[in-house]
């Protein structure tokens, strides 16, 4: 009889996706030389949040309340990345007189603004966020990012629900 993967190699593999996409979000950068804009980072800033919450709950190999909190805390970094690539999605599909005007980098902005101000523009996007430098199958870097946050949200709240791998579920899985 084949088991289910308990919880901690599930919340592993999440986070081998995470990491996986992370990589390939770096060969873009330093390979293919795609310069991320400041959308980019944000949604790479909430791909590392999870691959955190995953590997930590991989590491702790939680019970049932711990799976759920792993899980929910994941899901929120996913919505919140979910959150970014939706924005950044928006911006790619408007006419291009309406796209907004880009702004200075975000090494510069961290330098020389305000932080509330530097947040605020890192989370609106700039010009720069609309232009599409890459695709695969027709859908650009951001709709991927949009499509994996979706896919890592259901999963993370997933993980949080299930029962394989407590022993409850083992008892009863033993039991048949």
């Amino acid at each position: 009889m084949i088991s289910r993967p308990s919880t901690r190699t599930g919340f592993a593999a999440g986070a081998a996706v995470c990491a996986a996409l992370l990589a390939f979000g770096f060969y873009l950068q330093y390979v293919q030389r795609l310069d991320p804009c400041p959308l980019c980072y944000v949604q790479r800033g909430f791909f590392f949040l999870l691959l955190g919450a995953f590997v930590v709950a991989a590491i702790h190999g939680p019970g049932r309340i711990g799976a759920l909190i792993y899980g929910v805390l994941a899901a929120l970094f996913a919505a919140g990345g979910l959150a970014a690539a939706s924005r950044q999605v928006w911006l790619q599909h408007l006419p291009a007189d309406r796209v907004p005007q880009c702004g200075p980098d975000l090494f510069f902005m961290v330098k020389n603004f305000p932080l509330g101000e530097t947040l605020l523009k890192l989370v609106q996007g700039t010009g720069e966020c609309a232009k599409v430098d890459w695709t695969f199958l027709g859908l650009s870097i951001a709709e991927w990012s949009l499509g994996w946050f979706v896919a890592l949200l259901v999963y993370a709240l997933w993980l949080g629900m299930r029962r394989a791998g407590s022993p409850a579920a083992a008892a009863a899985a033993a039991s048949r």
